[in-house]
């Protein structure tokens, strides 16, 4: 049973964004700090990348723990208890486009960097990025 009404989870659902998150601006800002310049959401790309870098022919997504399901050992990962039937099949699918997503963008020879928002706040991000960007 849902703590909230309809109406209310309705209205919290409205509110969730796909582009400009926390996690999205925090890398962004990272990004652009140390030097890199890069297009937002190229919608011509599979998945619309949140960062590419098209010169270097790399990409980077910024994926939120709960929505792309990123693994039980992640504090912010879990499936909801209620309306299991509508939870489990789209947390599922969205695992499987961002595979599918990924898998295109590597067979036409872009290198891809997925960042998980519980890895925002730790050390060592803007190395990972760096040598990503650098390889």
């Amino acid at each position: 049973m849902d703590r909230v009404s309809p109406e209310a989870r309705s209205s919290m659902m409205r509110a969730i964004r796909s582009k400009g998150t926390e996690p999205e601006m925090a890398v962004r800002r990272l990004v652009h700090r140390m030097g890199y310049r890069y297009r937002l959401h190229d919608h011509s790309m599979p998945g619309r990348p949140d960062m590419v870098f098209a010169n270097r022919r790399r990409v980077i997504f910024v994926h939120g723990c709960f929505w792309h399901q990123h693994g039980s050992d992640c504090g912010l990962t879990h499936v909801p208890r209620s309306n299991l039937d509508y939870w489990q099949p789209k947390l599922e699918r969205n695992k499987e486009r961002d595979a599918a997503h990924c898998k295109a963008l590597r067979s036409a020879a872009w290198d891809v960097l997925i960042i998980w928002e519980c890895e925002i706040t730790k050390k060592g991000l803007e190395r990972r990025i760096r040598r990503f960007l650098e390889k």
